[in-house]
């Protein structure tokens, strides 16, 4: 069923990457970044359009030399999602990038070199309508800002920011998005909240090298969510050290926690108890991977018995309640005559589900024909 969320979003610019809209009113959008080396064309393109076919709205591929720049070409041509291109110090490979049909440069503007250096790309960029992002991060902060505040701080990371953005303000260069990432949760969302008062470019979020897909996705549910609920951040990466589809997953469970985004199926369950009736975590375990093509919203709950049961299912699009023997089945909270077997409940409940999203389909189809 759906329910909007209440949070009220931060204000601001929006700028395109690719066709995709980042920031004002757009949709909070969920990237993650290649780990294949660029250079082996066909595994990164393999790996980007398994990132999309999970929804990835953007991905990010790093460029660290000028062979991986004439890859960038190569899949760039065969790919039709937004590339983001990653580069670090060397402006000729932002150049040459940009000229190869990047969507976005990921480049800090006081890394590259003297100010010609940085107008030929800010330029380029101009020329291009692509965007910059800046991405100033905790571990790697400018010489004389650590010894300034002595170890990585909000200030720090805020002063860095605003550092590369002023080069960009000079150059009257707005098409901007910033990251303040940073290992330590806490340190990340001071940073955000301190630059979301002082810009109105769009926020990229992240708690970077967040860690494992575990910890990593606890890390990163607690810092964006945090960021999130008080309406700062624009687009998102998990970043995990797992396989990239993982980050984009992790992104997307984030957003419809909270109700900003709505894609595929959302389960509620049970953590079960000796209460329950069939196997509920063998039974969500398997829908999950079943059901990853679905890209239909759905609120489907799985409660293994009548204590929480009906009451889920009354607010869910789908809902089963464990019962002996044979549990109750929901749809838009009505409890329907049909009975499972709890001994089959995996194919019944994917069967159900996939019943109600081709008649959505069929429905939609109607409608636009």
């Amino acid at each position: 069923m759906s329910h909007s969320s209440s949070i009220i979003r931060r204000v601001s610019k929006q700028i395109m990457v690719g066709n995709v809209p980042v920031g004002g009113d757009a949709p909070i959008t969920v990237q993650s970044m290649t780990n294949t080396l660029t250079t082996d064309v066909e595994a990164t393109v393999t790996q980007i359009k398994r990132l999309e076919a999970v929804g990835a709205d953007i991905v990010r591929v790093s460029v660290p030399t000028m062979n991986a720049a004439e890859a960038f070409a190569a899949i760039k041509k065969q790919i039709s999602i937004p590339l983001i291109a990653d580069i670090h110090f060397d402006y000729r490979i932002a150049l040459k990038v940009a000229e190869f049909g990047a969507d976005c440069l990921r480049i800090n503007p006081g890394n590259i070199g003297n100010e010609s250096r940085i107008r030929d790309v800010v330029d380029c960029a101009k020329n291009l309508n692509i965007p910059i992002r800046i991405g100033v991060n905790g571990g790697s902060l400018e010489a004389d800002i650590q010894e300034k505040y002595g170890e990585p701080t909000a200030q720090a990371l805020v002063e860095s920011a605003l550092r590369h953005i002023d080069i960009l303000d000079r150059l009257n260069f707005q098409q901007f998005k910033v990251s303040v990432k940073a290992s330590d949760v806490s340190l990340a969302v001071e940073s955000y909240q301190l630059l979301a008062k002082q810009i109105v470019q769009p926020l990229h979020l992240g708690i970077t090298e967040a860690g494992g897909l575990r910890s990593g996705s606890v890390k990163s549910a607690v810092g964006l969510g945090l960021l999130l609920a008080q309406g700062i951040g624009d687009t998102l990466r998990v970043s995990l050290a797992a396989d990239p589809v993982e980050e984009i997953k992790v992104g997307f469970d984030i957003l419809k926690s909270l109700r900003l985004r709505s894609r595929g199926i959302n389960f509620i369950a049970c953590p079960t108890c000796s209460r329950q009736e069939f196997d509920v975590i063998g039974t969500v375990n398997a829908l999950e991977e079943r059901l990853e093509d679905i890209l239909m919203p759905l609120d489907v709950s799985i409660i293994g018995c009548v204590v929480n049961g009906p009451g889920e299912a009354l607010i869910s699009d789908i809902g089963i309640t464990g019962g002996k023997n044979k549990s109750g089945y929901y749809e838009d909270g009505k409890r329907q005559r049909t009975r499972f077997d709890n001994e089959n409940v995996i194919d019944q409940l994917e069967s159900k589900i996939r019943a109600r999203v081709s008649r959505s389909n069929e429905a939609n189809f109607i409608i636009k024909v």
